[in-house]
């Protein structure tokens, strides 16, 4: 397959010495069928198809509860390299719909390795595809823009190219789809610093990752994690020093009762932080809308202007959506006429000018669009977890300022 034939179908190329195993077909919407092979589980898989730019952190990629819903494609070509272990497990699953790379790696080169990830796919049930050019096919989502897609090995091969299309075809859009209560805790869970706690976080679970709990708890947080059907009843209940909203997956124009949550937040007057899905509800709250991109940003080496301090962060990103706030100057909070005051942003992304990052300058609420937590990636932004920490201090201390005029400690000595 070339790009100006979209539609053909394609054949991968691989060393002459190397035996392929089980066939794979990967489909898109538009028609193109890629040849490959079978990779982890047999059958049938349908999700969105997206690509990440990350050379590293696949595992963690995959148990990122962002991607429920999705069919994940692999730019880089050698991927399973080390494996999989138990502890780089983000959440409590695999999320993935599907798994796309080009070069499966047969053997597994670390002494953390308990399974390769062909055996960690397997026994998660997810479809995958290998010996298949990425690179060609990420050409294509980076034209064309995500679409809708399937894997299909073992009997699924039984129908005909065109039925598959056509199964394809059918499913939902990731525009209007909500997989929060696919993705959340069913029970709220409380988790202890070493040492006393310097104060409470209420996290909200949207989908989030493992390292986001773990940033705060090294900071000597507290946090309750909460199911996002929570109640802002049951959210004040846990007597909160600040709120967190977490990443997750599908388009948050669905996330009407997070939105509503988010709300009630926002009139307690409680400091708020949110990442990814957070900062796309958090502009929801105030009322802005978000859109769709193209094709998302994903992966951990994507540039970010701190507009505050002027520094260029690399960031790790997963998201499919983005805020539409104006990018310059200060903005009323469009919400019920304003009652939450003035907005900024002080996030820009360098690649496309998305919005990265947004700060009420009334309200103690920030929130950014990328991974502070970076599992995997890069950690030039954990400061802003530092920015959590000294909103907790200055609330209890009931000394309590807007975000707009706290720095950490960290910011302010540079």
């Amino acid at each position: 397959m070339t790009a100006s034939a979209p539609h053909q179908a394609s054949t991968s190329t691989r060393p002459p010495s190397r035996a392929r195993r089980d066939p794979a077909l990967l489909v898109l919407e538009d028609g193109t069928v890629l040849r490959g092979s079978a990779y982890g589980a047999r059958g049938a898989r349908r999700g969105e198809v997206v690509f990440t730019t990350g050379m590293t952190g696949y595992q963690e990629t995959l148990s990122d509860p962002s991607y429920a819903g999705q069919i994940v494609v692999q730019t880089a070509p050698h991927i399973g390299n080390t494996g999989a272990n138990a502890e780089d497990m983000e959440s409590r699953k695999v999320w993935v719909r599907g798994y796309a790379v080009r070069d499966a790696s047969r053997i597994t080169s670390s002494w953390r390795s308990e399974q390769s990830l062909d055996e960690l796919l397997l026994s998660s049930e997810v479809v995958g595809i290998s010996d298949i050019d990425t690179r060609m096919l990420t050409r294509h989502l980076r034209d064309a823009g995500s679409m809708r897609g399937g894997i299909f090995s073992g009997d699924a091969l039984e129908a005909t190219e065109a039925d598959l299309v056509s199964l394809v075809r059918e499913q939902p859009t990731m525009s209007g789809s909500s997989f929060v209560e696919e993705v959340t805790i069913a029970q709220p869970v409380v988790l202890e610093p070493e040492g006393e706690a310097v104060g409470t976080v209420a996290a909200v679970d949207l989908g989030i990752k493992g390292a986001s709990p773990r940033s705060m708890l090294s900071r000597g947080l507290r946090v309750h994690l909460l199911p996002a059907t929570s109640t802002l009843e049951e959210l004040l209940a846990v007597e909160p020093d600040a709120v967190f909203f977490s990443n997750g997956p599908g388009d948050p124009a669905a996330a009407d009762d997070q939105v509503e949550l988010l709300r009630g937040v926002l009139d307690a007057d409680l400091p708020f932080f949110g990442i990814c899905f957070g900062n796309q509800l958090l502009g929801r709250a105030l009322g802005f809308d978000t859109y769709k991109l193209k094709f998302g940003h994903r992966g951990i080496n994507q540039p970010v202007m701190d507009r505050e301090t002027g520094k260029v962060e690399i960031t790790a990103h997963n998201h499919g959506f983005a805020l539409d706030v104006p990018l310059d100057g200060e903005h009323t909070a469009p919400h019920d006429g304003g009652r939450y005051g003035r907005v900024t942003v002080t996030h820009v992304g360098l690649n496309d000018d998305v919005v990265e990052g947004i700060r009420c300058l009334d309200r103690p609420a920030y929130s950014v669009q990328y991974h502070p937590e970076a599992a995997g990636g890069p950690h030039d932004a954990s400061y802003l977890f530092d920015r959590l920490v000294d909103l907790v201090r200055e609330r209890r201390s009931g000394s309590a300022a807007p975000a707009s005029s706290t720095l950490p400690s960290s910011q302010k000595e540079s």
